[in-house]
């Protein structure tokens, strides 16, 4: 730190006079004090001859000024250091540090005198800090304490304003009051701000009046002319100028382009072209088809062009119908229903359009619909001839001969030239061709008796085709009902057995019949049951009829047997009480089966009663699987036992010995296998070439002599050989 005359500073700022009055005037302060080791004091004397001591003031600094983009062929000075320590003999060295020492300031370590080698740029950099300190020269021992001070780099107008965010885009809707904001755009200046009116910008149209403006001060754009129409026209190209300096002259600018685009709204009326619209159908469309279409025109867009149509008025308006493409906004006339030439052949309607969205802003323009006239012609056509009805329903009764007259058709040709007409019946309708009708005057009749059991309803269809002209057909639908005759007698409805235990008490009911007939039951028609005339007098079963289509059958007699008799047959007669009545008899099956004490069926099947009581036919089978496993091993035993134990029978026409020798020699074992012919000594008559026969049993077997019983573990064998010698 340096202090009063320890340090003093000179500042030169080039370019700006005040700055380097001030700093010529008067030093500045700096922010921290330090005392020199030093003082000098000045004496004055007073008025009254005192002898004034006056201190040395520390001077206080902290700051130099240069201006940027200083283009001059020296260095600028930016200001001048020196100490009270500096005696000017060269002992005292002054040292620069801090942001840019060496490059772009540098010091004379002799003078302190402090320069900027290049060109400056405030929007680079604004400000430097640098540290300046006294040393003795030859030492390098400081001779004061280091002070840190600021160099500011002094702005001048060298960047124009810019806008950062353009081009600009912008929507208002048509029809805006004057003074409607549309956007605000904003520019920047990289200048200092706070220095002068390099910063200080002025916003200007360029382009775009008179049809909207720009606050200088804020840059909002708004509309300066009222009922800017976007059918007229829809968009609008402005160009906004900012300018630097408060936008006095000298300053710097810069432009953007704002492109303004007006929205829609329904400031229109739809608006037919013409005010008659002249339209024709033939009288053979039918309904649903398309008669024309008209369209009221509304310059508007989306929702605000939106158009409804609508009959107000007219004869056909019963007969005709209007609908809205949403596609093409256009007004689709439709049939409702067919129309008739030879009735009528001209029809006149009202259409209204109206928008279906209304702006309340612009109701007072309105009314937002208009109005035009249709006129129908009705085209005449060849039609196919009309039936009197849509469809025909006939009844004929079943078994009718055939011949029998079902109904009549009737079609005429309605056209003016009313020609005769022809009916058919379609194959495809009749396939079996039970019915007829007369080609002239279409009277149906049957081909054949009809069955209603076999087919209670005939579909067909009747065409008639106009002769001459272009044979055009039409068809209608008949149907023929077949009326039912009493013809089939009445059965059980079901065909089951009955079943009855052995000891039913007698007047038991053991069963309910019912009928069923294929004929149509008429109202209060029941049948009627009784037992057939052959069984009237059976002691078994009787019946009686509930009157209600239903019968019961009781037991008249105490227990039966199933050893006498397990089934018995009774026969019913049953009557329909038609017209004309029939009946049939139909047999009825009754089972005596076995029960328990509590009337459980335990068996209705025929069984053999020597069989002692309580087995039942799973325990017989599998009593009588047992026996049969057992008889069959019994049998391959013996026939095992048979194989083995059969004899060599020798036929010879002498007589035969068998002889048996037994020896009881221990066997040498490979030495009697090589000494002897054991097959010989088991066949022996094999080695003569006599082979006996084993298909004959001989008629004396003797049995084998028992031997001595083998010791345990004994080596010894016993060879035992049956030997056949002739006598």
């Amino acid at each position: 730190m340096w202090e009063g005359l320890g340090l003093q500073v000179f500042l030169m700022c080039l370019g700006a006079v005040l700055c380097s009055a001030v700093a010529a005037s008067a030093p500045l302060e700096h922010s921290h004090r330090h005392r020199l080791s030093l003082h000098r004091h000045r004496e004055r004397t007073g008025k009254e001859g005192q002898v004034l001591h006056r201190s040395k003031r520390g001077w206080v600094w902290n700051q130099f000024f240069v201006i940027e983009e200083y283009t001059g062929p020296d260095p600028v000075l930016v200001g001048r250091l020196h100490s009270d320590v500096d005696a000017g003999d060269g002992n005292c060295k002054y040292i620069l540090s801090g942001e840019g020492a060496g490059t772009i300031f540098v010091i004379d370590d002799k003078t302190g005198n402090i320069h900027a080698t290049k060109t400056l740029d405030r929007e680079e950099q604004a400000q430097y800090t640098l540290t300046a300190q006294a040393v003795d020269r030859a030492t390098n021992k400081p001779l004061e304490p280091p002070s840190e001070f600021i160099v500011k780099v002094q702005d001048i107008n060298d960047n124009p304003p810019e806008f950062l965010h353009g081009p600009y885009y912008a929507r208002v809707p048509e029809m805006s009051n004057v003074g409607t904001s549309v956007m605000q755009v904003t520019a920047t200046d990289a200048d200092d701000p706070t220095y002068g009116n390099s910063a200080r910008l002025v916003y200007s149209i360029l382009q775009g009046q008179p049809y909207f403006s720009v606050e200088p001060q804020t840059g909002i754009i708004r509309t300066a002319l009222p009922n800017m129409d976007r059918e007229a026209r829809q968009e609008y190209d402005v160009v906004i100028q900012a300018k630097d300096m408060g936008g006095h002259m000298g300053g710097l600018s810069g432009t953007t382009e704002v492109k303004i685009t007006l929205t829609d709204v329904n400031d229109n009326p739809p608006k037919f072209p013409q005010s008659v619209y002249a339209m024709s159908v033939s009288e053979d469309k039918v309904s649903g088809e398309e008669v024309g279409r008209l369209k009221a025109k509304d310059p508007d867009l989306g929702e605000n062009g939106l158009v409804s149509y609508r009959f107000i008025e007219g004869d056909g308006m019963t007969v005709f119908e209007i609908t809205t493409d949403t596609d093409t906004r256009e007004g689709v006339i439709k049939l409702r229903k067919p129309v008739d030439f030879e009735t009528k052949r001209a029809y006149t309607l009202r259409v209204e359009a109206s928008n279906t969205h209304l702006d309340p802003r612009f109701i007072a323009w309105g009314p937002y619909k208009d109005t035009a006239t249709v006129k129908v012609m009705v085209e005449d056509a060849d039609e196919p001839p009309a039936f009197m009805a849509t469809s025909y329903s006939f009844e004929v009764e079943e078994n009718a001969p055939d011949g029998t007259v079902v109904g009549r058709v009737h079609a005429k040709d309605t056209d003016v030239a009313n020609n005769p007409v022809r009916y058919m019946i379609p194959r495809y309708t009749d396939v079996e061709q039970f019915f007829s009708v007369g080609p002239e005057d279409g009277i149906i009749k049957t081909t054949r008796p009809l069955d209603r059991e076999t087919l209670p309803w005939h579909n067909i269809s009747v065409s008639a085709t106009e002769i001459g002209g272009h044979h055009q057909d039409t068809k209608v639908r008949v149907n023929i009902k077949v009326k039912d005759v009493n013809d089939n007698a009445p059965e059980f409805a079901t065909q089951n057995e009955i079943l009855v235990c052995e000891n039913v008490s007698p007047g038991k009911l053991i069963e309910t019949v019912s009928a069923v007939d294929k004929d149509e039951m008429v109202h209060r028609q029941y049948f009627h049951f009784s037992i057939a005339p052959e069984a009237v007098n059976n002691q078994n079963f009787s019946l009686k009829d509930n009157r209600d289509s239903t019968a019961s059958i009781y037991v008249t007699r105490r227990g039966f047997s199933r050893m006498t008799q397990d089934v018995y047959f009774l026969p019913i007669e049953i009557n329909d009480n038609g017209i004309p009545p029939m009946s049939s008899t139909n047999t009825l099956t009754i089972r005596v089966c076995s029960c328990d004490s509590k009337d459980t069926i335990l068996s209705c099947n025929v069984e053999p009663y020597i069989l002692p009581a309580g087995l039942s036919t799973g325990a017989l089978i599998a009593i009588l699987a047992c026996i049969v496993i057992l008889l069959a091993i019994v049998v391959l035993f013996v026939a095992l036992r048979r194989q083995k134990k059969e004899p060599l029978i020798v036929f010879e026409e002498e007589d035969i010995r068998e002889n048996i020798i037994t020896y009881d020699d221990e066997g040498g074992g490979e030495e009697d296998t090589e000494a002897f012919d054991i097959a010989t000594l088991q066949n022996p008559d094999g080695a003569n070439g006599f082979l006996p026969r084993k298909d004959i049993k001989p008629e004396l077997q003797y049995p084998m002599r028992p031997g001595g019983r083998p010791v345990a573990n004994s080596r010894r064998i016993k060879n035992c050989c049956l030997i056949s010698m002739k006598k």
